[in-house]
């Protein structure tokens, strides 16, 4: 069967997936590979202006940010038990296991954090049982954490936190396709902020299934693995045939959820400008470096000319726009709550920094009357972030930008396996 190795990676159109070419490779006919090109569905922004901003003014400096001091240590409590259901079992593979950092190193820091005024719940960071973790010696990559656990996790986000109706079901392993385009009909006809809101738990799933397929366990010789990508992987997640159209949705949305956060980032710059903040470790020559490249890189995406514009959500009766801000609010805490259902420490410890980098962008967003009246010279009490939200953020962020750099990847090894 001739796959659709090429044209699914670079299109965000409606064509991505059209019955008729989808039909033409059921029925083996002969489609040449091509790139085709088209804009993201409730906004206006195609999928190669994406691609270039990302590669060229993006990733790298994302990558370098990620690197400092600041941004790479995360703390993070992953002993939480699951709260809406019994514990079914824990990974006991090895790649699942998370090595924390010595507490010790880390006191200064805390110190500095709890000088500061803050107005808002810190979850985790005040657990006894949260733990420093540096994220570039915990990598997210695949880890073999599989099956009706892991499935369970997603399947449980979509039914209950998507604005889903209860008359449409997925199935319960969230990679295999839906029941034909019934399953989307309900989509079509939710409003502007409901459907975005799916298209960004659909997008993050899409994101950490890249990340899964392109740092994979290949193979492990004498106790040394063997990490890299997995084109075989990447096609049964994402493949048009494969996934009966539902993978070029994913990759869609993908974007979307990357256009999101990539406007949070130019919307909260005001907050990062002022002289007030700064991103301590004690080190004042690295941290005015970090700062810096974290402005440059605000600067970047304030250029970009093709931002989502989040001015037509909530835009109703004021009334009605409050509840639904707010029940989008919940849907979302409940979602960052299932992430304490994951099995594995390591894609617990990743899902719950993507979630809450997402959750951060969200939160950013939201407040931008508040982040246009900041003092200069004093923390305002009507925005403030902490360390672990702007950690969140960037990585998570860093993560999005990983995951279409990593798309272009796949494109080059499926044109050589064509």
């Amino acid at each position: 069967m001739l796959l659709a190795h090429c044209y699914f990676l670079s299109c965000a159109g409606s064509t991505w997936a059209s019955s008729a070419l989808v039909h033409a490779f059921l029925q083996g006919q002969s489609v040449q590979c091509q790139q085709l090109t088209g804009v993201l569905d409730d906004c206006l922004c195609d999928i190669e202006s994406i691609d270039d901003f990302n590669t060229f003014k993006i990733f790298p400096k994302i990558q370098k940010l990620q690197e400092r001091d600041y941004f790479r240590y995360y703390k993070v409590n992953l002993k939480r038990p699951c709260p809406f259901w019994a514990d079914d079992g824990h990974c006991s593979i090895k790649d699942c296991h998370v090595e924390p950092c010595p507490e010790e190193a880390f006191i200064d820091w805390a110190r500095y954090d709890d000088s500061q005024d803050h107005f808002c719940e810190l979850d985790d960071e005040r657990s006894p049982d949260a733990q420093y973790v540096d994220l570039l010696l915990n990598p997210e990559r695949y880890t073999g954490y599989k099956g009706p656990s892991a499935w369970r996790v997603w399947n449980s986000i979509y039914e209950e936190n998507c604005f889903k109706p209860r008359s449409v079901y997925r199935p319960l392993n969230p990679l295999a396709p839906s029941r034909g385009e019934s399953f989307y009909t309900w989509l079509e006809g939710l409003c502007l902020e409901k459907r975005v809101f799916y298209k960004l738990i659909s997008g993050l799933h899409a994101s950490i299934n890249l990340h899964l397929c392109a740092n994979y366990l290949l193979e492990e010789t004498w106790g040394k693995p063997s990490w890299g990508p997995n084109v075989k992987e990447f096609t049964r997640r994402f493949d048009p045939i494969e996934t009966k159209g539902e993978g070029p949705r994913r990759l869609k949305n993908l974007y979307f959820l990357y256009l999101i956060e990539l406007r949070a980032l130019s919307k909260v710059a005001p907050y990062f400008e002022r002289s007030v903040v700064d991103l301590y470790t004690g080190n004042g020559h690295e941290d005015a470096e970090s700062k810096a490249l974290l402005l440059e890189i605000f600067r970047d995406t304030k250029s970009f000319h093709m931002h989502f514009d989040e001015k037509s959500m909530f835009a109703g009766d004021k009334k009605g726009a409050k509840s639904l801000k707010e029940e989008f609010r919940l849907h979302f805490k409940n979602i960052s709550r299932i992430m304490d259902c994951v099995g594995c420490d390591k894609c617990r410890l990743w899902g719950k920094l993507q979630t809450q980098g997402l959750g951060t962008a969200l939160k950013i967003l939201f407040s931008e009357k508040e982040i246009q009246n900041l003092p200069e010279n004093s923390p305002s009490k009507g925005f403030q972030l902490t360390r672990q939200e702007i950690v969140a953020l960037v990585n998570a962020f860093g993560r999005l930008s990983t995951s279409i750099k990593e798309l272009q990847n796949f494109k080059v090894l499926l044109q050589r396996t064509r």
